[in-house]
């Protein structure tokens, strides 16, 4: 049996809540059928190949938190590398091998940078698209997808009363949220990233609808 370890984020674009990465470990010969990237799967899908590969793979998870995302001090490329070494770090030993999803223009130097965090000693390679591309990756892209999934239920369930959506820039739901809730309280909601141009579009809008009708 030789193990080896896929890596992937999910939550990197979105205006509102965490970042979740997520690293398997296993053989990859011992994973269900169905598995690649995880947005081209239904939720439900998702949600029951997460459970068979938590049956049969060594799973750790990474939160990165919107706290973190806006600081001012960091970038989301380097937070990306924090949390793919954090969440390979739960799991990985000497002498393993897999591959991360290249979270960087560079692949080749984001996959030395995560290597670099992590304590054990690892054979690491990043390579672009590589959920698609790998099994064990695509695995740890259903693992961090099901985690956001998760996140996004329990924002959703925080703000009863409003359609928060999918919590992407692109999504109107979610737009219609975020003007709601500071038409309503006069700020932003706790779980979104301020520091993200939509929540600037969406506190310019209401200062300026307010200058309006004063």
């Amino acid at each position: 049996m030789t193990r080896r370890f896929g890596v992937d984020e999910a939550g990197k674009g979105p205006v509102l809540g965490s970042m979740f990465a997520a690293a398997v470990v296993c053989d990859p010969e011992e994973l269900p059928d169905g598995i690649g990237d995880s947005k081209t799967l239904a939720p439900a899908r998702r949600e029951a190949l997460d459970e068979r590969i938590r049956a049969v793979a060594d799973v750790g998870v990474a939160e990165v938190g919107v706290e973190r995302i806006d600081d001012p001090a960091t970038d989301m490329n380097t937070l990306t590398v924090a949390a793919h070494a954090d969440a390979l770090g739960r799991v990985a030993t000497d002498g393993l091998a897999g591959v991360v999803d290249g979270g960087d223009v560079d692949a080749a130097r984001f996959g030395r940078r995560v290597a670099e965090r992590v304590d054990a000693d690892i054979d690491l390679v990043a390579e672009h698209g590589a959920d698609g591309a790998h099994a064990i990756v695509g695995a740890a892209s259903i693992v961090a997808k099901v985690a956001r999934d998760r996140h996004v239920e329990a924002i959703a369930e925080a703000h009863a009363g409003y359609d928060v959506g999918s919590g992407y820039p692109s999504d109107p739901a979610t737009r219609e949220f975020l003007r709601a809730y500071v038409a309503e309280t006069g700020g932003l909601p706790d779980c979104a990233r301020e520091s993200w141009a939509t929540c600037d579009d969406v506190l310019a809008a209401a200062e300026q609808s307010a200058l309006e009708e004063f």
